[in-house]
């Protein structure tokens, strides 16, 4: 069938802290469109049963992903679309299964290079983001000493002020109900070797700006772009960070102009 042919196979891989809900307005409409989507939750997020104290490595936090990656058959290929850091699961699944990506789509994304360290792109945002704008977010360790970890949960002023500031009272309500604590695994990332251009760098990549970001600023999202570079660019002018439940429509063809490229 012709409408079987067009059939394409999203991935969505969820940010800090959130889990595959928050993709509860962009998932119908990608699926009314005759589209498969697979939303999935990261190891301790979302309704995964693990807890964050149990996870040691950014690999073990990504090990959903990796799992749903490994059960793709071989002839197919998957659009991995990845949100805030879940860019950086989305480079570790590009590493690992490039032949099975058609291409990879960063939703104001942190973007690794080939260059530098995976950790590299989260040291310069801390660089160039005053701890004040962090406001009521909780950084408190967590697991082994020696592990050096560090736990975040995004504070009720950072969701409403920095996150979800153009979403509706009832989005701000659920995502305060259901964030978990989550880690940016910056030490663990820093001891990895930079992705590789053969395997990452082999991936068709796309981003998506989001233009009323307070968190992960557009500034910031273009810096990225320069200096990692991407093979198509689209900027949403109206989103805030979580662009799939303050703009779902917009995201939605954002991601269809991207695949039709």
């Amino acid at each position: 069938m012709e409408g079987e042919k067009k059939q394409i196979h999203f991935v969505l891989v969820h940010g800090a802290c959130h889990g595959s809900w928050c993709w509860y307005k962009l998932q119908p409409l990608l699926e009314a469109a005759g589209h498969r989507v697979t939303a999935i939750d990261l190891s301790a997020s979302g309704i995964n049963p693990k807890r964050l104290d149990e996870l040691r490595t950014f690999s073990d936090y990504t090990l959903p992903l990796l799992e749903v990656m490994e059960s793709i058959p071989p002839e197919e290929k998957v659009v991995l679309v990845g949100h805030s850091l879940g860019g950086l699961n989305l480079a570790l699944a590009m590493e690992k299964y490039p032949q099975k990506i058609s291409v990879a789509v960063f939703v104001s994304a942190f973007m690794p290079d080939t260059v530098h360290r995976p950790s590299y792109v989260l040291e310069q945002y801390f660089e160039r983001t005053p701890a004040k704008e962090w406001l009521d977010t909780q950084f408190e360790p967590f697991g082994r000493l020696e592990d050096h970890l560090t736990s975040m949960l995004f504070g009720s002023q950072f969701i409403s002020f920095k996150l979800y500031q153009l979403c509706s009272p009832e989005d701000v309500a659920l995502a305060k109900a259901l964030l978990r604590p989550g880690s940016l695994f910056v030490e663990d990332l820093s001891k990895e070797s930079p992705f590789s251009n053969k395997r990452f760098g082999s991936v068709k990549r796309a981003s998506i700006i989001c233009a009323k970001d307070e968190a992960i600023t557009k500034e910031f999202q273009r810096w990225e772009i320069k200096n990692t570079g991407v093979a198509i660019t689209k900027e949403i002018e109206d989103a805030d960070h979580m662009a799939m439940i303050s703009k779902p429509q917009k995201l939605y063809q954002c991601l269809l102009d991207i695949i039709a490229n």
